[in-house]
């Protein structure tokens, strides 16, 4: 009974210390990051536009001697 738990036991060490297909792995997750990546910047640049229009808007509400409609939305 210890003899199979002992050789379970390195089989899992051996298992664990493989690097077979590390290469694989991190290229996925260098992959996975650049792509966060990228949608973090295109999320960005489409809400810096709504941001900046929205911005646009509550300044001419706040103006008082502008001649625009108050629509900040």
């Amino acid at each position: 009974m210890l003899d199979k738990l002992v050789v379970k036991l390195l089989t899992l060490k051996m298992w664990l210390s493989d690097d077979h297909g590390q290469d694989l792995i991190e290229y996925a997750m260098l992959g996975g990051l650049i792509a966060v990546g990228m949608m973090v910047l295109a999320a960005t640049g489409i809400l810096t536009g709504a941001i900046s229009g929205m911005a646009t808007g509550i300044g001419h509400c706040i103006d008082f001697s502008s001649s625009t409609d108050c629509a900040p939305f």
